[in-house]
């Protein structure tokens, strides 16, 4: 029976490190997705981003609204989930190829139940940017209904320089898939 529990718990935790696919629930977000994953919204009709501050993993305090003028990518992630690790990596080399171009990344840790372990996943991949502790989820629910799907770690947006949501996917993201979902961004003025 006890056998029976884990599998059943381990099945849960996997399918809620990856699930969510490409829909992101009701709700009028005009995100366009294409068939890479990426939804993408047009420049005029973006959404403000919501109020993202709190806590960071090692114990300072940050608050998004500090980098506007900042293109901002903001990745969900836990130290718990599998594709989380892999696009880890890929996080890492694209923020420091941008970092002088005016990008900024941000990271929301999500799910861990103490900031150890969190701790430990960006001492292990050698991430640099900051990463806000949101165990229970709050942060993500700050968003407008249909933007993010809560079960869908890893999600990643890109704030445009104003502050507005431009872009978005709920699945892990290649080095490649990470630069196209930027480059429009960057090329606006």
């Amino acid at each position: 029976m006890l056998f029976t529990a884990t599998v059943a718990a381990s099945a849960l935790a996997l399918t809620a490190c990856g699930s969510g696919g490409t829909s992101g629930g009701s709700g009028d977000t005009n995100f366009i997705t294409g068939t890479d994953g990426i939804a993408t919204v047009a420049q005029g009709e973006r959404d403000a981003a919501p109020d993202l501050s709190g806590p960071t993993i090692d114990g300072k305090q940050l608050d998004v609204a500090d980098y506007k003028g900042e293109i901002v990518v903001i990745n969900v992630w836990g130290s718990w989930c599998g594709p989380c690790r892999l696009e880890a990596k890929n996080f890492v080399a694209v923020s420091a190829d941008l970092k002088d171009q005016g990008v900024q990344f941000v990271g929301i840790n999500t799910r861990d139940t103490s900031t150890g372990p969190a701790v430990a996943f960006e001492k292990q991949y050698g991430v640099t940017y900051p990463s806000l502790y949101d165990p229970t989820g709050k942060l993500m629910l700050r968003f407008k209904k249909g933007t993010l799907n809560p079960q869908a770690i890893p999600s990643t947006l890109v704030l445009d320089r104003q502050g507005k949501i431009a872009a978005r996917t709920l699945q892990a993201l290649s080095e490649d898939n990470l630069r196209k979902m930027l480059k429009p961004v960057l090329a606006e003025k």
